[in-house]
């Protein structure tokens, strides 16, 4: 008897010092970012695409190599471009460009990607590091990009 009244005054102890909230209370709630719900939403299936297939001359952090592979953070030809950059995603690139006023003149082969994969990679590059696009790929876009 007295062992059971030990451990229901330790419990009321221990729960006495809890408070409990109404957990449907608008404090429970994470409020989102709704710019950066829309980024992550851009960025997610593109990402793991971009891994597989440009992180290695690009980099994790899109700024490329400065001689060989042109960087995408802050890119004023992927910016200025676009048609020409969905293109080069889509079939490839080669011969000069000149990305931030330094030329480039390597080849990138064509990934073989469909054409929802480069409207995902591209969003998820334009979106981001530094950049800030405000108009989304979509792969009706990149379907009317012809070589």
């Amino acid at each position: 008897m007295l062992i059971t009244k030990l451990f229901l005054g330790f419990g009321v102890f221990v729960l006495g010092s809890f408070s409990f909230e109404n957990p449907f209370s608008q404090d429970n709630y994470i409020k989102l970012n709704t710019e950066t719900a829309v980024v992550s939403k851009l960025q997610s299936p593109g990402k793991e695409i971009y891994a597989d297939f440009c992180m290695q001359c690009h980099g994790a952090n899109g700024k490329g190599d400065t001689k060989n592979f042109p960087p995408l953070d802050g890119s004023d030809w992927l910016k200025n471009k676009r048609n020409q950059s969905i293109a080069a995603l889509k079939f490839g690139q080669s011969g000069e460009i000149v990305v931030n006023k330094i030329k480039y003149n390597s080849s990138m082969p064509a990934m073989g990607l469909t054409d929802q994969e480069v409207a995902d990679v591209m969003n998820y590059i334009m979106t981001s590091w530094s950049n800030k696009q405000t108009k989304v790929v979509t792969e009706k876009e990149v379907a009317a990009i012809k070589k």
